[in-house]
């Protein structure tokens, strides 16, 4: 399981950070620790979630260049594309909105394009949380390294704890069933 994000202090806690914080969650209810990878690009955990053995990966990278570190990790791990679950921002979901699917395209978002070319294809599960479009003529990519305000982070962070459950869901029930419970 892999949040897409960017790496450093100037980062944290912005809406293109999002997956990071689903991450973090899913590590602070496994009391695991992320340390650096010795071969990938990543920091990184093993962890059990919902009781299953689960790698928890964030890229070092810079999103635009995520894929090699997924591609890495997948590798070392031997994790099949099918089972990567990639959490990460999205711009045409309302603030808070959560969506589970595997595959489709990558909607401009970079850490999608450099994992799909990385991997060779698209065909990962995704878990989509919500940031909202940016507000008037705001360029999107200004939009997405904004922290949130103090009211949309109350929001974020309930949408945070329902996309570590919604991992965990699919990694026990399959997609179809995590996508009845938390597609909204």
């Amino acid at each position: 399981m892999v949040g897409l994000g960017n790496p450093g202090d100037e980062y944290r806690a912005t809406r293109h950070n999002v997956g990071f914080d689903v991450v973090d969650e899913l590590a602070r209810r496994a009391a695991v620790a992320l340390r650096r990878h010795k071969r990938a690009n990543a920091l990184v955990g093993q962890a059990r979630v919902a009781g299953h053995p689960c790698v928890l990966a964030e890229p070092t990278t810079f999103m635009n260049n995520s894929g090699a570190a997924v591609a890495g990790l997948a590798s070392y791990y031997r994790v099949p594309v099918d089972r990567i679950i990639a959490v990460h921002d999205d711009l045409d979901l309302p603030l808070g909105g959560l969506r589970l699917k595997v595959g489709g395209g990558d909607g401009g978002h970079n850490g999608l394009k450099s994992m799909r070319s990385s991997l060779g294809t698209g065909d990962f599960l995704r878990v989509r949380v919500g940031i909202g479009r940016p507000p008037g003529r705001m360029d999107p990519a200004a939009y997405v390294l904004r922290r949130f305000s103090a009211a949309d982070r109350a929001e974020v962070d309930v949408v945070v704890a329902e996309a570590a459950d919604a991992v965990g869901d699919i990694i026990t029930g399959g997609l179809a069933a995590a996508q009845n419970t938390h597609n909204r």
